[in-house]
């Protein structure tokens, strides 16, 4: 039987584990809720790994899709959703499992997941950008992932807001929890797109709520949180000037989403020069599990050439 690889999503509320097959077919699934403390953590990932290992097939290698990030210096921890900051998670888990993990961020094994088999497996470079809770991203070139030297590679909503928007509309500038001040994320975020409701029309609503009205009642929020993500999406394509920009997270899920964003990208581009494609992630919830799976298979199989 041919060796299986296990993807772990970890999340601020679930611990969701996936087998594939060689084919890269999902054959199994085990859900278990997230734990409020640091060693319980520790202990339902490693039972998570476990429990993939008695599927009936040997597992080949492990990764695990984290929200948050390590620290390549230290090998601390730094998370908000997770009781794990400013602890050694992925050593005291490797620790405990008695085997290699690969981690990664959470975003980025999204994106390599989508790179691969998704909306950008035709795609040389392809870049995803995750509104959410929190607004993050990664970049995939070539159908590999690569950790930079910062580990940080991919937080792109700690970059700062547009000031020309910001004074336009005479936004405040919103502390972050990064520890910054301005970053991109406290206004296109889930809760960001409510603080800008609240502020523009004073109206204290959902984000579900506000995508309902975005037509009418809530255009002009619409419109100025539109501008803003274009600008990020603009910023981006200066940068790296990417072959597609997948969007996820739970804002993406919003009906109409695409065709907005993309006249406004257009908008924000320099005038005469197509703005880059976006497209929807396509994995769903199966993406992340699946990203960090691959991660791990592709380290996997570069150390064994490397033994050969």
């Amino acid at each position: 039987m041919q060796p299986h690889t296990l993807g772990i999503d970890l999340g601020g509320t679930k611990i969701e584990a996936r087998v594939f097959d060689a084919d890269w077919q999902e054959i199994a699934r085990h859900r278990v809720p997230t734990p409020k403390d640091y060693a319980q953590l520790v202990d339902a990932v490693a039972d998570q790994i476990a429990w993939a290992t008695q599927q009936g097939a040997e597992i080949a290698a492990v990764g695990v899709g984290a929200a948050g990030l390590v620290n390549p210096r230290t090998g601390l921890t730094l998370t908000n959703n997770l009781p794990a900051s400013g602890r050694p998670f992925p050593a005291d888990l490797e620790k405990r499992a008695g085997r290699k993990i690969t981690f990664l961020n959470d975003c980025r094994a999204l994106a390599l997941s989508e790179a691969v088999f998704g909306a950008g497996q035709v795609k040389s470079v392809v870049m995803a950008l995750i509104l959410g809770t929190g607004v993050s991203g990664g970049l995939i070139v070539n159908q590999t992932w690569r950790a930079g030297p910062t580990a940080t590679g991919g937080e792109i909503g700690h970059t700062a807001a547009p000031a020309h928007i910001i004074t336009a509309y005479g936004l405040p500038v919103y502390d972050c929890g990064c520890g910054r001040k301005g970053c991109i994320e406290a206004y296109i975020s889930g809760p960001g797109l409510q603080r800008l409701a609240t502020f523009v029309t004073g109206a204290e609503l959902t984000t579900h709520e506000i995508a309902v009205l975005r037509a009418t009642d809530m255009a002009g929020v619409w419109a100025l949180w539109c501008a803003l993500v274009a600008e990020l999406i603009h910023s981006l394509t200066l940068t790296v000037d990417p072959d597609v920009v997948v969007l996820g997270g739970g804002l993406s899920a919003i009906a109409h989403m695409i065709p907005d964003l993309q006249a406004a990208a257009a908008h924000a581009q320099i005038a005469g020069f197509d703005a880059v494609p976006l497209a929807l992630a396509q994995g769903g919830d199966a993406s992340g599990a699946r990203g960090a799976a691959y991660a791990a298979w592709m380290e996997h199989r570069n150390s064994a050439g490397d033994q050969a």
